[in-house]
């Protein structure tokens, strides 16, 4: 009996495919790339030259790849490089999508309407934003990002959150980014000084995106690669990349970009691992390994409660029997505890959490 090969986007890695996104997504093999990150046209909208107070001229996006007939026309595009992005992407990978009010509710429906399972949206504030000048409106400070799984039913998707979690001073990330706009030695500028690029994305949202959602030597993918952003953080963090981009000067400014990118060491490139990807070890197993023994008692970290090890991995205390975390919520008079970091152990003439005894079966396990 045969066995279907995996496919092979091997040939694509690290690559920019030019030419339309629809036409070159159709070319990488279903099933195959671990994380999307997308920033489609937008659909501004803008009517006329924007102008200052002071009628100077505004650099604003007016370039023909950002216009479209009507919202139906958009609509339409939006849905097709969508349905290939969900294609190419492994059971178990997500896409970020970005936008602003113009067209993120927009996107947001064909994502769900494809299948696709919306796991966050998060808000990139600006700390830098373009201020609104006609003041007729208030500031255009933030973007929205849809972070999604392939479907509903999907039951794994890289999260590092306990990275996510060191990078933000061990707080819980949450779901609003303070980040400022792409400037100074970061934004690519031609000859003449103008901007390559318009909407040149900051390295730092791509770094906590790609970071948070992918594994090194995983494949990101990029549907509109601009001038290169996502692949020269993934070089960085030893991802490959795959990119895709019509417009020529793009793909040169790009190309040079991310070959001047030197890749770090697989030693620097480690991050926080998940605990919730740690192999489980039962409190029983510190038992049956004699770490611990039956009778042998242990205490909260103030000594002020006391339980004594059984010989089936549960514990005792005066009046009730049951786990580390029951016992421990119970001597406690709540109604959870964490047993693991609650409960100590005598270790000569001090006294440490038993979990120090997991770590130590969870590195002999891997």
């Amino acid at each position: 009996m045969g066995y279907a090969s995996k496919p092979d986007v091997r040939p694509f890695h690290n690559t920019i495919l030019k030419g339309d996104c629809l036409t070159q997504l159709k070319k990488l093999p279903s099933g195959s790339v671990d994380m999307i990150f997308a920033d489609p046209p937008y659909n501004l909208q803008l009517e006329g030259d924007l102008k200052r107070p002071d009628n100077s001229h505004v650099d604003a996006v007016d370039d023909a790849w950002d216009k479209f007939d009507s919202f139906e026309t958009y609509d339409r595009f939006t849905r097709r490089w969508l349905a290939e992005c969900r294609r190419v992407l492994k059971d178990n990978g997500t896409i970020w999508v970005i936008g602003s009010y113009h067209n993120i509710f927009r996107v947001g429906t064909a994502i769900q309407d494809l299948g696709f399972w919306i796991l966050n949206d998060v808000i990139w504030r600006k700390t830098n934003p373009m201020p609104n000048f006609r003041g007729r409106r208030f500031t255009n400070a933030h973007e929205t990002l849809i972070w999604a799984g392939k479907s509903a039913e999907q039951k794994r998707y890289t999260f590092n959150y306990d990275a996510m979690k060191a990078l933000n001073e061990e707080l819980q990330m949450r779901s609003d980014w303070l980040l400022p706009i792409c400037n100074g030695g970061e934004r690519l500028k031609g000859k003449d000084g103008a901007k390559v690029h318009p909407t040149q994305k900051p390295e730092s949202l791509l770094h906590r995106i790609i970071l948070s959602s992918s594994n090194q030597g995983d494949v990101v993918l990029d549907p509109f690669f601009g001038t290169g952003t996502t692949g020269a953080v993934a070089k960085r963090l030893g991802r490959n990349w795959i990119g895709i981009e019509r417009d020529a000067g793009y793909i040169k400014a790009a190309t040079k970009r991310i070959g001047e990118i030197e890749e770090s060491t697989e030693e620097a490139l480690e991050v926080t691992p998940s605990k919730r990807a740690a192999p489980r070890v039962p409190f029983g197993t510190l038992v049956e390994r004699g770490l611990l023994s039956p009778g042998q008692a242990i205490y909260d970290p103030h000594r002020r409660h006391a339980a004594r090890v059984r010989a089936d991995g549960s514990i005792a205390c005066a009046n009730a029997t049951g786990s580390i975390h029951k016992i421990g919520a119970h001597v406690q008079g709540i109604e959870a505890c964490n047993g693991w970091t609650f409960w100590h152990f005598q270790k000569g003439k001090t006294y440490v959490p038993i979990d120090m005894l997991r770590q130590q079966i969870r590195a002999e396990m891997n």
